[in-house]
């Protein structure tokens, strides 16, 4: 069985539920999925799973949130190399430019992408639920 940890910063709950949506996906897919806050995972613990799902909604101009997910993020980078992973976020504004650099970033750092990063508006409707179960599965797999 797979190990797939899910690691998010949520300010107002958006993320959060697209967090709690991920990790149903891949419970579905009969695979072990372990859920964390940005603030209680670090590179060591990266090491431990198959695969992981991270998840920071847009900040300020269109940025990770830097206080807390972002430091947390650069630090795991040189555990991702070669490592299957997923990104998720909601924003409130703009146009998901913050995912694309995210993307990019991971990209440069060896990560493999598994999955179409999911984006939202706001808090999760149906459509982006469904996008998040999906994405916990493709990484379960």
């Amino acid at each position: 069985m797979s190990k797939v940890a899910v690691v998010y910063w949520s300010g107002t709950g958006n993320t959060e539920a697209m967090a709690n949506a991920v990790a149903e996906g891949i419970k579905e897919r009969g695979a072990d999925a372990a859920v964390f806050t940005s603030d209680s995972f670090d590179e060591a613990k990266a090491a431990d799973y198959d695969a992981i799902a991270f998840g920071c909604p847009a900040m300020g101009d269109e940025v990770l949130e830097e206080t807390e997910f972002e430091p947390m993020f650069e630090a795991c980078k040189p555990a991702l190399s070669g490592k299957n992973i997923a990104l998720f976020g909601s924003y409130g504004w703009g146009d998901g430019e913050w995912m694309r650099n995210w993307e990019e970033s991971c990209k440069e750092a060896g990560a493999v992408l598994k999955h179409e990063s999911v984006i939202c508006a706001d808090a999760p409707d149906d459509e982006a639920a469904a996008a998040c179960k999906a994405l916990g599965a493709a990484l379960a797999e």
